[in-house]
């Protein structure tokens, strides 16, 4: 595969020739998944509204949803519900709260049952609003510090003391009263505008009394990730994970697809390209043992990434390329006219090829077919033959299995000559023998002028 776009023809592609394997990676992704929810257990989650009255700016709701499960809030949760092997440090993972609108903080609390959750959750609103209230000042239990409320009826009581001392002052006009009942005036005035100042400085004298609205629902439903959900994330991951691996392998893949690229490696020149009717089944690799089934049965044995045979044309058309490299041949070949023809040992569009040539040659040019294993290729020593000629069908092999093939012809006295490809193709039905094709006289002119050429 080229560095051009992934298209959806080359995902249509893979899931058309890699539909068993991609079943099968979809199947096992699908029962991780399955076990992953059989590990852990399932959760289940309730969820709780508390309702802050008054005026709030966001920043001032995100504080209160961290207090929501702040450590401080999670421990006396732990405390009051008294779960067994459950504290605090546990709890806080089980435990959420956000900042909703309308002023509303929504905490949530998870746990292996429904009941446990909606406890999990009631308790946790709870202690939120108890903790909230002695930060804000408004906790009316026994013991608490007295808030802004409880100061203002102690002003108003001291106003009231003020106006009975100065009505009690005598009433005369001596020095001494006047003087009393201006600094009470002075002390009066001091007060009032104290009061306005807390009421100005203190922002959460409008937005006491936190309200928890109503008990948390009990959950019908596990949360998420859910079985199902696991079960169908598998298998889509592992299904992904597969169709992405196809187009990385075949992106780094560096195997020579065109002719002059496979002559190239072979260090010699390209004859020509021939065609090779047959079923897509016909072509695949030779194998045997247990590894040779199962990719068979997986298919895996061809490659993906080859393009869809062409449709060839008739049996004249294709004979006429089989005739043109006998032609060269000859033509390359001044002394005795023997060659040795080198195909991998399963590649089976080669071998027929090779077959082809063989026939076509009539009597001008002998080739002796020998296969030639790809993992250490060994070739005969040299006879009578005046070289090797290699056939072999593309994006099967890569430079270093060409290269060695060409070492190991060097090797044994041959000099390859010459690089024949062959092209898997479909076949055109075939004609009917009353009505011979057209390009039948010009396949016999061009084939009895290659043999006239090459005498």
């Amino acid at each position: 595969m080229s560095d051009d776009t992934i298209r959806l023809v080359t995902i249509g592609r893979i899931i058309r020739r890699r539909w068993r394997l991609l079943t099968l990676l979809t199947v096992v992704g699908a029962l991780f998944g399955y076990g992953v929810s059989v590990v852990f257990p399932p959760r289940y989650t309730a969820s709780v509204s508390v309702l802050l009255p008054g005026q709030w700016e966001e920043r001032e709701l995100l504080t209160q949803a961290e207090i929501a499960t702040s450590s401080v809030v999670v421990d006396r949760v732990a405390a009051r519900l008294g779960w067994s092997g459950v504290g605090g440090g546990e709890l806080r993972d089980r435990v959420s709260a956000k900042a909703a609108d309308g002023n509303i903080i929504k905490v949530s609390g998870t746990a292996d049952t429904p009941e446990r959750a909606q406890r999990l959750s009631d308790q946790l609103a709870r202690q939120f609003v108890t903790f909230a209230g002695r930060i804000n000042g408004t906790d009316t239990d026994a013991g608490a510090a007295a808030g802004p409320e409880a100061l203002r009826q102690k002003v108003a009581q001291t106003n009231r003391r003020i106006t009975e001392l100065a009505d009690a002052a005598d009433p005369g006009r001596a020095v001494e009263s006047v003087q009393a009942r201006t600094e009470l005036e002075k002390l009066r005035s001091a007060l009032q505008e104290a009061m306005k100042k807390l009421d100005e400085a203190d922002p959460a004298s409008d937005k006491a009394g936190m309200v928890v609205m109503g008990a948390a629902p009990r959950p019908t439903g596990e949360a998420p990730p859910t079985r199902l959900q696991l079960v169908v994330g598998g298998a889509a991951l592992s299904f992904l994970l597969a169709v992405i691996g196809h187009l990385t392998a075949a992106r780094v893949n560096r195997r020579p697809r065109g002719g002059p690229e496979i002559a190239a490696a072979l260090g010699s020149a390209l004859l020509g390209t021939v065609d090779v009717p047959g079923e897509r089944s016909e072509h695949r690799p030779e194998g045997r043992g247990p590894r040779a089934r199962i990719r068979r049965l997986l298919g895996i044995d061809t490659r993906w990434d080859v393009p869809a045979p062409r449709m060839s044309g008739d049996e004249a058309s294709r004979r006429i390329r089989y005739r043109r490299v006998c032609a060269r041949l000859r033509q390359k070949l001044p002394g005795p006219r023997r060659l040795l023809v080198v195909v991998p040992d399963g590649d089976e569009v080669a071998r027929r090829a090779a077959g082809q040539l063989a026939a076509e040659a009539e009597g001008d040019v002998v080739l002796r077919v020998v296969g030639v294993p790809m993992s250490r290729p060994l070739v005969p020593d040299r006879d009578t033959e005046s070289g090797a000629l290699v056939v072999l069908s593309t994006g099967n092999w890569t430079t270093g299995e060409l290269a060695g093939i060409a070492e190991a012809c060097a090797d044994a006295g041959h000099q390859v000559v010459g690089v024949v490809v062959a092209d898997a193709v479909r076949a055109r039905p075939t004609r009917t023998a009353g009505r011979p094709p057209r390009h039948a006289t010009p396949a016999i002119a061009v084939g009895e002028g290659a043999r006239g050429g090459g005498a």
